[in-house]
């Protein structure tokens, strides 16, 4: 610990360890030799010979070095995706003619409160590398990077020099996260959705049309096999065909989006908002895939923003901006001024997700009214949160009793989460209870069932 700091200080003051340990090797001799005279000479002689290394190595990093001796630049996406690993790459030069020793400290915005990202390199003469490092965002919004500041060192080790590459203020904006979309949705493109936990879901009691012929692939109904396509392919036996049937097209689907303060609460460092956020961009993305129609309304105390249900190429832009901007509020939502919005302005009609969250038994029976007004026109599906910081606490052994007691309320308000679904169920809403974690994958999975099942 105490060696990693004073490691910093002599970085901060641009001098090399190396350098220090020798001048405190000279000062302590020069102090030996006031009271052993016969050693002063050596300690002179020590002490011209360092001053003559440091000129030396002075003259190498700043006199080759007038052209550039090392280059560093900063790479990164015009965006970062909120909630992932976003990679960041600094590309590294060293133009001087002998092996460099680097220290790289890119400054990074304040938000992540990083003050490790120090990486040491040893890069010979005339050669490139590359940095890898990771950032993970967990708010949206502007991010402002700073310069990416390059220590360099000779082989002496005696001098150091700094570089400063990049703008100073270099802005960045974190938006929902398009990485986790672009996953989805090349998985969807695939037909491999169930590797990220979406159930393959059979289709019941609905007549679909033929599309097109495509390969087999892992999880499909054998009896869609096209066995005389498959005898007609050139190479038989390598690869097996199916019929592809396509679902019917243009339904409507509307994520609707809760901002109060119930949202504001956070899982993983993100908050539920922004849970709800990057899944009504996933889902929205594959709604479209499957060529239904997407869009979005949210609100809060008052009525958000509304984007009309479409497929036009623009679409998903569209929906990324304005999900980019929305932000909770700190008073209830007004569920009264969202059932007189929808029944406004969705004429159609169509499938509602409704991403908010509900405490207890007696907050989701006051806006039960309305979401029964919804589900009267609509097909409405309910997405709420489990409380998992609950479920450690029912899944610890209760040792005292104050722990014991801590266990019985946390049921009560577990219980109160099944109760809530029943509650919904009761009165023909569709309901998903699930862990933020989980929260796109479950989502997707009830939009095909509703798919499959014909209820839109």
């Amino acid at each position: 610990m105490f060696a990693s700091s004073l490691r910093e200080f002599f970085r901060a003051l641009l001098l090399p360890p190396r350098l220090f340990v020798t001048l405190a090797a000279v000062v302590v001799l020069l102090a030996v030799a006031h009271f052993w005279p016969v050693l002063l000479v050596p300690a002179q002689v020590l002490t011209l010979l360092l001053a003559l290394l440091t000129l030396l190595d002075a003259g190498l990093l700043f006199g080759l070095g007038r052209g550039g001796g090392v280059f560093a630049r900063r790479l990164l996406g015009q965006r970062l995706s909120n909630g992932d690993d976003n990679d960041i790459q600094v590309v590294l030069e060293n133009r001087y003619p002998f092996p460099a020793r680097l220290d790289v400290v890119d400054d990074v915005p304040v938000q992540f409160q990083r003050r490790d990202l120090l990486f040491p390199v040893r890069l010979g003469a005339g050669h490139t590398t590359t940095l890898h490092y990771q950032l993970r965002p967990t708010r949206r919004g502007e991010y402002v990077f700073g310069q990416t500041n390059v220590l360099v060192r000779s082989p002496l080790g005696l001098v150091q020099r700094r570089y400063r590459f990049g703008e100073q203020d270099q802005t960045v904006a974190v938006y929902p996260s398009f990485l986790q979309m672009r996953r989805y949705e090349l998985l969807a493109v695939s037909n491999r959705l169930t590797e990220v936990g979406v159930k393959r879901i059979r289709r019941i009691g609905q007549s679909l049309e033929f599309d097109h012929i495509r390969p087999y692939a892992l999880g499909d109904d054998p009896r869609a096999i096209n066995w005389k396509a498959t005898a007609r392919r050139p190479g038989q036996g390598e690869a097996l065909l199916v019929n592809h049937f396509e679902d019917e097209r243009a339904q409507q689907v509307y994520c609707v989006i809760d901002k109060g303060r119930v949202m504001r609460m956070p899982f993983a460092g993100l908050a539920l908002l922004d849970y709800a956020i990057n899944a009504a961009l996933v889902l929205s993305n594959i709604a479209l895939i499957k060529h239904d129609r997407a869009g979005l309304i949210t609100f809060a105390h008052e009525p958000g923003d509304v984007v009309a249900a479409d497929r036009r190429r623009g679409q998903l832009p569209r929906l990324l901006e304005v999900l980019y901007r929305q932000q909770t509020r700190f008073l209830e939502s007004d569920y009264e001024r969202l059932a007189a919005l929808v029944q406004r302005q969705i004429k159609q009609r169509s499938l509602l997700v409704l991403f908010t969250n509900f405490e207890s038994l007696h907050g989701l029976q006051r806006q039960l009214p309305y979401l029964r007004r919804l589900a009267a026109r609509h097909l409405l599906l309910v997405v709420f949160f489990e409380n998992t910081e609950l479920q450690q606490v029912l899944d610890k052994p209760a040792e005292t009793t104050e722990e014991l007691y801590e266990q019985t309320v946390a049921d009560k308000f577990s219980q109160d989460k099944r109760r809530m679904v029943l509650e919904l169920q009761r009165y023909g809403i569709q309901a998903l209870l699930t862990a933020p974690q989980h929260l796109t994958a479950n989502t997707i999975n009830r939009y095909l069932e509703f798919k499959a099942r014909g209820l839109i």
